[in-house]
């Protein structure tokens, strides 16, 4: 028989905690779950629910998963793990994954086997920051991580285009969100080459983030290719936990008179503007809208980057 710790303080059981226990219980035939007692909470927590509210949640929850356990209050973060020799497993968060390895120097020193350690990721809220009881006390988030506001998305750009992209692209996953554009400074020229795109997007999302949830840069850029120049639109998106997420759309080639012109130091708009009587943006189809005949304008061109950055969000659970 196999036996499995787990621990923790189960303040407010929310989705991470569901799948912290179902990693656990997964891993072993006989799971022993640690419940940080009032004492330890009252040293170490700011607000914590009573132990015996805790528990009958935690209990409930186990018996309704059809879970066979065994429950004790732990007065320290360790527990019983370092003195227990029957212990086979040790199932911790990510959050507390330095735990592990701390718990086997502790059992090699008391004489016992190192446990096999299993860390299990961090479940995202909407708002791709961690879900906590902490976070649902304080009604920001529900226990399944629904956000309980708008989402705050702040674009580094004052170009209605990119945030039109943005807007229409985010709001498909997120209804209720606010976008806001902000002015910022890039290292990049007004006509990006190569890498420089992709620079510019994430230099635009990192300097727009502050305290919005998620920074969105988008960045338009020529590449050279064998059969000629190439217009690619990049998208960075950063998160307040960090996380970066990149994309890109399809790429087009520039007619060669453009890719001249470009290629000489002019601006894609300037070029646009001396090869075509309409210009790139006096339509508002720019190149891509002139080039297509209509079938695509920026808006919609720019919209494949911000969705491509957005893939890993949508499915966050394959990602992270």
């Amino acid at each position: 028989m196999m036996k499995v710790g787990v621990g923790g303080t189960f303040n407010v059981i929310h989705k991470g905690h569901r799948r912290l226990l179902e990693v656990a219980a997964a891993s072993g035939d006989v799971l022993a779950v640690g419940l940080m007692s009032d004492d330890y909470c009252r040293r170490h927590k700011s607000v914590v629910l009573p132990y015996a509210e805790r528990e009958r949640a935690l209990r409930e929850l186990l018996v309704q998963k059809g879970v066979g356990f065994t429950l004790s209050p732990l007065n320290v973060k360790e527990g019983t793990a370092p003195t227990d020799p029957d212990l086979d497993v040790l199932v911790v968060s990510q959050e507390t994954q330095a735990l592990g390895p701390r718990i086997n120097d502790m059992r090699l020193r008391n004489g016992l086997r190192p446990v096999r350690i299993v860390v299990v990721p961090h479940v995202l809220a909407e708002d791709y920051r961690p879900i906590s009881s902490t976070r649902v006390l304080r009604g920001e988030i529900d226990a399944e991580g629904r956000l309980l506001r708008p989402l705050l998305v702040n674009v580094g750009s004052q170009n209605p285009v990119k945030v039109a992209a943005a807007r229409q692209v985010i709001q498909r996953f997120h209804p209720q969100l606010t976008v806001n554009a902000v002015a910022v400074l890039t290292p990049v020229g007004e006509q990006p080459w190569g890498k420089e795109a992709e620079l510019g997007a994430e230099v635009r999302a990192r300097e727009s983030l502050g305290k919005g949830d998620l920074g969105v840069g988008i960045e338009a850029g020529v590449l050279e290719r064998e059969d000629g120049l190439y217009d690619v639109q990049h998208c960075v998106i950063i998160d307040g936990n960090g996380w970066v997420t990149r994309g890109h759309g399809m790429g087009f080639r520039y007619p060669p008179a453009i890719a001249e012109l470009v290629r000489k130091g002019m601006p894609v708009g300037d070029a646009c503007a001396q090869l075509f009587e309409e210009g790139d943006q006096g339509s508002g189809k720019g190149a891509i809208g002139i080039l297509t005949n209509g079938a695509l304008d920026r808006v919609a061109l720019t919209e494949q980057a911000v969705l491509a950055a957005m893939v890993p969000r949508i499915r966050k659970e394959l990602y992270v």
